[in-house]
C-alpha cells in the first residue's frame, strides 16, 4: 500500500505541476498504463472524484459498508446501549450548572443539555465499536482508495496482513484522538461556565448570558470542526504514512495548512447529512408520531443502511482530502523552487 502510494506520487514528480486522477471506466483496465496524475481539489471536485471511486471499486466498499460500518450503524441510531436514566441524571446536573451560571432554561438550552448528554453517554458505551468495527472499516476504506489510485486489486488476505502490522500504531493514535475531542470538549465546557459566571457576577441580564453563550458555541463549532478534520487526516496518515500519535497529529495539521476550507465544507456536508438521516430516525422511528408504527419494519433498515452509506462517502472523502492536501503541499513546494530560480537567476543577471 506504501509503495503505491509512493509510486502514484513519485510519478507526477517530473512534472511541474499535477493534476486531477480520473478514474477509468469499467472496461478498462486498472493496471493499464496511462499519463493520470493528481492535483489539489476543491470540496466538490473531492465529491466527484469519491463517486468515481466508488464506481470503479463498488464491491469493495459496499462490502466494507455491510460488514463493517453497518453493525456499528445499526447500535448507535438507535441508542440500544446507552442507559437513559444516565442520560437524564447527566442532563439535570448541566441543567443545575447552567442555572448557576445565569444562563436562562429557555428551549434551546434544554435541548442542547439533552443532545449533549446523549452524545457523551453515547460515545462512551460504544467506545469498544469505534476502536474495533469502526476503527477497521476507516482503515478498509483508506486501504481500498489507496489500491484504486495505485491500480491494484482490493486484497482481503493482504488487508488483514497489513493490518497486522499497522493495528497497534492506529489504536494509538485513535487513543490520542479521543483525547484531543476531549481536552477540545471540556475546555469548551469550562470556559462557557467561565464566560456565562462573569456575565452574571457582573449583573448582565440572562438574556445577555443567553446571546453570549451562542456567541460562544459558534465560536467553539468553527474549533471544533478544525480539530475533526485534524482528527480524520490524522486517521488516513496513520495508515499510509509511517506515523503515528501525536507525530500524525501534527503532520496532519501541517498538511491541511492551505486547505483548511476545503476540509470545513467537507465537515459541513458530512454533519447536515448524518444529522438529517438521525433526525429522520428520531422522528419515523424512535418516537411514533403516525399510523400504526409497522413502517418501522422497513424504515428503520433503511435509514440504518443511508446512514451507513453517508458514513462510508464521509471516510472516502477524508482519504481523497488526504491526497488532495499531498498534492497541495508538493505544489506549494515546486511553486517555492520555481520562484526560488527566478530570484537567482535575477541576481546573477545583477
Amino acid at each position: 500500500m506504501e509503495m503505491g502510494l509512493s509510486g502514484m506520487m513519485n510519478h507526477g514528480g517530473s512534472n511541474s505541476k499535477l493534476r486531477k486522477f480520473e478514474i477509468e471506466s469499467s472496461s478498462s483496465s486498472p493496471s493499464s498504463s496511462s499519463d493520470h496524475k493528481f492535483h489539489s481539489m476543491n470540496a466538490l471536485e473531492i465529491l466527484r472524484e469519491t463517486v468515481r471511486i466508488l464506481r470503479y471499486n463498488l464491491g469493495a466498499f459496499m462490502l466494507i459498508a455491510l460488514l463493517l460500518i453497518c453493525p456499528v450503524s445499526a447500535i448507535l441510531l438507535p441508542n440500544l446501549l446507552v442507559d437513559q436514566s444516565v442520560v437524564n441524571s447527566l442532563t439535570v446536573r448541566l441543567l443545575l450548572v447552567s442555572k448557576s451560571s445565569g444562563l436562562p432554561l429557555l428551549p434551546f438550552v434544554r435541548n442542547s443539555c439533552q443532545k449533549f448528554s446523549e452524545t457523551a453517554v453515547s460515545s462512551a458505551m460504544c467506545f469498544p465499536l469505534f476502536i474495533t468495527l469502526s476503527l477497521l472499516s476507516r482503515a478498509a476504506v483508506v486501504y481500498s482508495v489507496d489500491c484504486t489510485y495505485s491500480r491494484k486489486k482490493v486484497v482481503v488476505t493482504k488487508f488483514v496482513v497489513i493490518m497486522q502490522r499497522l493495528w497497534k500504531r492506529l489504536v494509538i493514535t485513535y487513543l490520542w484522538i479521543c483525547t484531543v475531542i476531549v481536552v477540545c470538549l471540556t475546555s469548551f465546557c469550562v470556559f462557557l461556565v467561565a464566560v456565562c459566571s462573569s456575565f452574571y457576577v457582573l449583573g448582565f441580564s440572562p438574556d445577555f448570558n443567553a446571546y453570549g453563550a451562542i456567541l460562544v458555541g459558534l465560536v467553539f463549532s468553527v474549533v471544533f470542526a478544525n480539530a475533526i478534520i485534524i482528527c480524520n487526516t490524522t486517521i488516513v496518515i496513520s495508515i499510509l504514512e509511517d506515523v503515528s500519535g501525536p507525530g500524525a497529529l501534527v503532520r496532519a495539521s501541517d498538511l491541511i495548512k492551505g486547505q483548511t476550507q476545503v476540509g470545513l465544507l467537507i465537515f459541513l456536508g458530512s454533519t447536515i447529512g448524518l444529522t438529517f438521516v438521525e433526525g429522520l430516525f428520531e422522528h419515523r422511528v424512535k418516537s411514533l408520531s403516525y399510523g400504526d408504527g409497522s413502517s418501522r419494519l422497513w424504515e428503520g433498515p433503511l435509514l440504518v443502511v443511508m446512514y451507513s452509506f453517508v458514513v462510508l462517502i464521509d471516510t472516502m472523502m477524508s482519504a481523497v482530502f488526504y491526497f488532495s492536501c499531498r498534492s497541495y503541499s508538493m505544489e506549494a513546494v515546486e511553486a517555492l523552487e520555481a520562484s526560488g530560480e527566478i530570484v537567482s537567476q535575477d541576481l546573477s543577471l545583477l
